[in-house]
C-alpha cells in the first residue's frame, strides 16, 4: 500500500544544518541543554522535515533560524514537531509545521524551488 502524502505544500529537498538547544510548550514547559544536531532533509511553505539522533517529544516547540544559499533569505520561525518515525540508519525522523509564519515570506519558499528545480 502506498504511503498517503501528509503535507499541503510541495516538498523541496534543501542542505541546511539546525540546532535545537530547547523546546517549549504553550503551557511555559521547557526543556533545556537537548543541543541536537539536525540535518534538514526537505522544507516547504508549511513545514519541515529533518532528522537527529535525539528523541524530541511530538507537540513541542523549538525557536529555528534556517539559513539559506542567498544571504537574505534567513528565516527566523516557530517550529511545532507533529510526528516522528525512524530512518534506516537508526536516527529519528521529524515532520515539523511553521507557527504562526506570515504569507509574505512565501517568496522565500518561491526562490527556493526555482533554484531545486535548476539543478534537475
Amino acid at each position: 500500500m502506498e504511503k498517503m502524502e501528509q503535507r499541503r505544500a510541495k516538498r523541496i529537498p534543501v542542505s541546511l544544518s539546525l540546532e535545537v538547544s530547547s523546546l517549549f510548550k504553550q503551557d511555559n514547559v521547557k526543556v533545556n541543554n537537548i543541543n541536537a544536531p539536525i540535518i534538514v532533509h526537505d522544507i516547504s511553505k508549511s513545514g519541515i522535515g529533518f532528522s537527529t539522533e535525539s528523541t524530541l517529544p511530538i507537540g513541542y516547540y523549538f525557536n529555528a533560524r534556517l539559513e539559506f544559499a542567498r544571504k537574505d533569505e534567513v528565516l527566523n520561525c516557530v517550529v511545532r514537531i507533529i510526528r516522528q518515525g525512524n530512518t534506516e540508519d537508526g536516527r529519528k525522523f521529524y515532520g515539523c509545521e511553521f507557527v504562526g509564519l506570515s504569507p509574505v515570506l512565501d517568496y522565500i519558499f518561491e526562490n527556493i524551488e526555482k533554484e531545486s528545480e535548476k539543478k534537475e
